[in-house]
């Protein structure tokens, strides 16, 4: 009840904060060469990750964390069918964490 009577500036900053947040971590996927979902109304990207060859997205995770340096959720954590191909990222985050996990992930550029 109580974020229902924050102003409307208060939503609209945050708003255009995800929207740079957004922007910052899809840049680097996109320099990364990487392949994803570019969301409009979340503050999660889903990137697709088949083309590592782990057997699925939880190896994937498990050598993205120790190997890159970022942890990444599982997709399949958001499917009710098996699914394997996908992993989440999350990037409400601030600029400087969202910069350095970016320099990270650039070491997956292909």
């Amino acid at each position: 009840m109580t974020a229902l009577r924050f102003p409307r500036e208060y939503y609209e900053k945050l708003a255009a904060d995800y929207l740079a947040q957004r922007e910052i971590l899809c840049g680097y996927l996109d320099r990364a060469g990487l392949t994803y979902f570019k969301p409009e109304g979340a503050y999660f990207v889903m990137i697709d990750v088949s083309a590592f060859g782990y057997e699925s997205d939880l190896a994937f995770s498990h050598w993205m964390t120790k190997e890159i340096g970022v942890a990444p959720v599982p997709g399949s954590s958001f499917f009710p069918y098996p699914e394997h191909r996908f992993v989440r990222l999350h990037f409400a985050k601030g600029p400087a964490t969202l910069h350095e996990a970016g320099r990270r992930l650039l070491r997956l550029k292909g």
